[in-house]
């Protein structure tokens, strides 16, 4: 499940993507049109900004705006910045590998199996999905 930091990230670059030109947009007017809270948006530009997806620009036209085209933006990506792995166990998963304490051995562990598809099904769907998919679904 997404966490809700995840989900406003998704939701303020949403919002992003659909401004004209890259026009700089307030923390306000996202918070507002996107109903954020304005200090959790804050962080979560800040984040976004770290990462090279957002800058901002400061005076009377500033704000905050897309730097790489949305096309460019691939959701999994995001995801995994905001919430860390995708995998639903450490032991299935790429960056994040832990063997599970109770598990006596991988190989013949079911739910270790059954898990790897998992993960390797929602990479396959996370990876060709990008913002612009995401705004111009139907």
């Amino acid at each position: 499940m997404l966490s809700k930091k995840c989900k406003y990230a998704l939701k303020a670059l949403e919002y992003l993507a659909k401004q004209k030109n890259a026009t700089p947009v307030l923390i306000a007017e996202i918070s507002e049109k996107q109903k954020i809270p304005k200090k959790f948006l804050e962080v979560i530009l800040l984040e976004l900004k770290h990462d090279g997806i957002v800058q901002s620009k400061m005076g009377k036209h500033g704000g905050y705006y897309l730097i790489k085209k949305p096309a460019d933006i691939n959701i999994g990506h995001i995801i995994r910045l905001i919430d860390g792995p995708v995998a639903l166990l450490p032991c299935v998963s790429y960056k994040y590998y832990q063997p599970c304490d109770d598990c006596e051995d991988e190989a013949t562990c079911g739910l270790h199996h059954v898990l790897a598809k998992i993960r390797e099904a929602n990479n396959k769907i996370l990876g060709n999905v990008s913002l612009a998919g995401m705004i111009n679904f139907k």
